[in-house]
């Protein structure tokens, strides 16, 4: 598509935070920031996986999630690393601070409505440093599940009105010890 007027891309809208854009036919929304998202998978000392629960007003929903946001949120923080961010989001919305963390993946969000890009990061090694909940003006809840409990807890959630994020599911496989491009032990 390269050097075709396909190519062209047209603003059609901007707004304070997202801009929405054209390219030939198709129509797409990206960040006035270019920044990229970043999510963490993280288990507690005693085998809970820590979701944090709320309001999303896209869907008119709460949504169960993995802790996240955006690198470089905190306006003042310029060349923040996906780290970083990771840790700050870990630690303002569960309450919780990783001893290490680690990228496991990257890639597209939702490649067909946007060109944000979400960075996967496992966290070990927690230790509770507060309660969590987010920053001012966040309404987040915050859970800890075992993964034996996981399918019930989400059913459950979901029937008391909750949307789940498919993410929530893939959080048990990047807390596994391997990355995508390393050998993984076939044998467990």
């Amino acid at each position: 598509m390269s050097g075709d007027s396909a190519d062209y891309i047209t603003v059609v809208h901007e707004g304070k935070f997202l801009r929405y854009l054209k390219r030939g036919a198709w129509e797409y929304v990206e960040r006035n920031r270019r920044v990229p998202g970043v999510i963490v998978a993280a288990l507690t000392p005693g085998g809970c996986l820590l979701l944090v629960e709320q309001y999303r007003p896209p869907v008119n929903a709460r949504v169960i999630e993995l802790p996240a946001g955006l690198v470089g949120d905190e306006g003042n923080v310029v060349g923040e690393s996906v780290l970083v961010a990771a840790q700050r989001e870990l630690e303002e919305e569960t309450g919780w601070h990783a001893g290490e963390m680690e990228e496991v993946a990257r890639g597209p969000i939702s490649a067909g409505l946007t060109n944000e890009e979400i960075i996967v990061v496992r966290a070990r090694y927690l230790e509770r440093v507060g309660a969590g909940g987010g920053v001012a003006g966040e309404d987040i809840m915050v859970h800890e599940v075992s993964l034996r409990d996981l399918k019930n807890f989400l059913v459950r959630r979901q029937e008391a009105g909750c949307l789940i994020d498919p993410k929530v599911m893939l959080a048990p496989w990047y807390l596994q010890d391997w990355t995508p491009g390393t050998q993984r032990n076939t044998d467990d």
